[in-house]
């Protein structure tokens, strides 16, 4: 697992990289993008939409787009609104690594492909939900699950319920015109219910190998 998890390190550490330099650049677009959320309703939907794809590749502040869906759209459309915006940034992160794969695959032993490949496709799906409402992880993790086992089936279903809690939560930050402050809070509860989520994961893949291997009766 070297190999991924230098790569993975290689990967978060030129989004935070990018992230700054947009920082510091003060990017109208990508540091404050809810002026461009302030037309017609069409428009504000596809550019938000748009924004939250793009936040594979660049640095955009998917929790001020979400919260801005609430505000405009209500709680239930502003809510698929961001769901169909995860869904489309996990996606292209996931066809990245997959358009990657063989190149990066060519450069690892095959010992070290063979378990990255069974232990991505026994956690690679939790390790999905657990880490789409968080920075940089999300992106790093959509595009190492398309260099893995995943299906795509598995990999939507997993980003779909991965996104749904932070795109409902920030809808409803929106929608009841919350505080910065209460925003905040909203992320802070956004990974809590990606922590729980991770608990519950490993709780299920302990109680399925203790099934898989029964302790049979001694002598």
């Amino acid at each position: 697992m070297k190999t991924y998890a230098l790569l993975g390190a290689g990967m978060a550490a030129a989004f935070l990289g990018l992230f700054a330099v947009v920082q510091a650049l003060n990017v109208p677009l990508l540091t404050d993008p809810t002026p461009w959320l302030a037309g017609g309703a069409a428009t504000a939907a596809a550019v938000g939409v748009a924004l939250l794809v793009l936040d594979v590749l660049l640095p955009v502040p998917s929790s001020l787009v979400m919260v801005a869906h609430g505000a405009l759209f209500g709680i239930a459309a502003g809510t698929l609104l961001s769901l169909a915006g995860g869904l489309g940034a996990g996606a292209l992160g996931f066809a990245l690594g997959r358009w990657g794969s063989p190149a990066i695959r060519a450069r690892i032993a095959p010992d070290e492909r063979r378990r990255a490949d069974a232990l991505l496709e026994r956690w690679g799906a939790l390790a999905v939900v657990v880490t789409r409402p968080v920075p940089i992880l999300a992106e790093t993790v959509a595009i190492l699950a398309g260099t893995s086992p995943l299906g795509w089936p598995r990999f939507l279903a997993a980003t779909a319920a991965g996104t749904l809690p932070a795109a409902l939560l920030y809808a409803v930050t929106g929608a009841t015109a919350a505080r910065l402050d209460h925003t905040i809070l909203v992320f802070a509860l956004v990974l809590l219910v990606a922590a729980a989520f991770w608990w519950a994961g490993r709780r299920l893949g302990r109680g399925s190998r203790s099934s898989e291997n029964p302790v049979g009766p001694s002598g």
